[in-house]
């Protein structure tokens, strides 16, 4: 069974290395999405999956539009049985959906119809949900509607942020993937139409995303700051200047912590620093912030940070 993998970031390279190590396949090349400046020297950097294929020898293709006839031509000659995608990151376009035999499978991180998307993963843990899980789909024209093959579950706790559930999920993803593959091949595996009506979206995160609302419930902003870690961030401006918010620790269920001179203070004031870090005020109570960056720093111990900034009462965040 020829293969070509489809896939762009860290959460792909396990289902690409599943593959690899099992039996009765072969991947006849890998597509990815083009090399991109990163980093604040703005250096070129191969993507993950990238990085990975060439370490194991394979053929990389990098379109910058998959939908380009030249890119569906130099995927036809490859004349796949099946075509498997990981977080691809491109829409494929019906001439390339077509192609193989075996048709094109999708490992998504949500599941479906929920979290239709490109940032599944993250918006499942700024909107604080208890669990969330991996699709293997069949493909389609749609935003991640096509046929169901199986899925997974996988909880989500206190402790977890977007970063360590993309690790369970990849993991969760291939697994799913080689348990399905030797009906893939047969033509057998089954197809489940996705329920359109209970479909909701997860579109890839803006800058607004990423700013703190700290009239927000502590929970709200508690978990925006987790579903934003360890990526770009969550933000909140301190002195006219970008302050992030890397780590804040978890609410209590009812805020019994706060003062009386605290709960007359706005949302985003500061009320006390030190100790454990630096709590501010939410709309319905506070969160400590555990660790934070300073505009062009690095991260550090909120504690640490307010002792050397001299953070006092009454500061404003926002």
């Amino acid at each position: 069974m020829k293969i070509v993998f489809m896939g762009t970031p860290e959460f792909a390279v396990p289902s690409l290395r599943a593959l690899l190590d099992v039996g009765g396949a072969e991947v006849v090349a890998v597509v990815t999405q083009p090399d991109r400046p990163k980093g604040r020297k703005r250096e070129l950097t191969p993507p993950p999956v990238k990085a990975f294929a060439l370490e194991r020898g394979l053929q990389v293709l990098q379109p910058e539009r998959m939908r380009a006839p030249e890119a569906v031509a130099a995927v036809a000659a490859l004349a796949p049985d099946l075509i498997v995608t990981a977080a691809y990151g491109q829409i494929l376009p019906r001439g390339v959906l077509e192609l193989p035999r075996l048709g094109c499978v999708n490992v998504h991180g949500s599941l479906l119809p929920r979290y239709r998307g490109g940032a599944p993963i993250q918006r499942s843990v700024i909107d604080g949900a208890p669990k969330t899980g991996v699709t293997l789909m069949f493909m389609a024209e749609g935003l991640d509607t096509g046929d169901m093959i199986a899925k997974v579950e996988v909880p989500i706790t206190d402790e977890d942020t977007s970063g360590t559930m993309f690790e369970k999920l990849s993991a969760a993803g291939a697994e799913l993937l080689l348990q399905w593959l030797p009906r893939l091949a047969d033509g057998t595996a089954p197809r489940e139409p996705q329920d359109d009506s209970l479909a909701t979206y997860a579109p890839n995160l803006t800058r607004d995303d990423e700013r703190l609302d700290w009239s927000a419930s502590s929970r709200d902003v508690f978990n925006r700051v987790r579903g934003l870690s360890p990526m770009a961030g969550a933000f909140t401006e301190l002195g006219g200047e970008v302050f992030k918010v890397r780590g804040v620790r978890a609410p209590a269920a009812a805020d019994a912590e706060l003062r009386a001179d605290w709960r007359e203070q706005a949302p985003g004031t500061v009320l006390d620093s030190g100790g454990e870090g630096i709590r501010v005020r939410t709309g319905d109570g506070s969160v400590v912030l555990t660790q934070v960056q300073p505009a062009g720093k690095k991260a550090l111990p909120a504690a640490d940070y307010a002792r050397g900034a001299r953070l006092a009462f009454g500061t404003v965040l926002g």
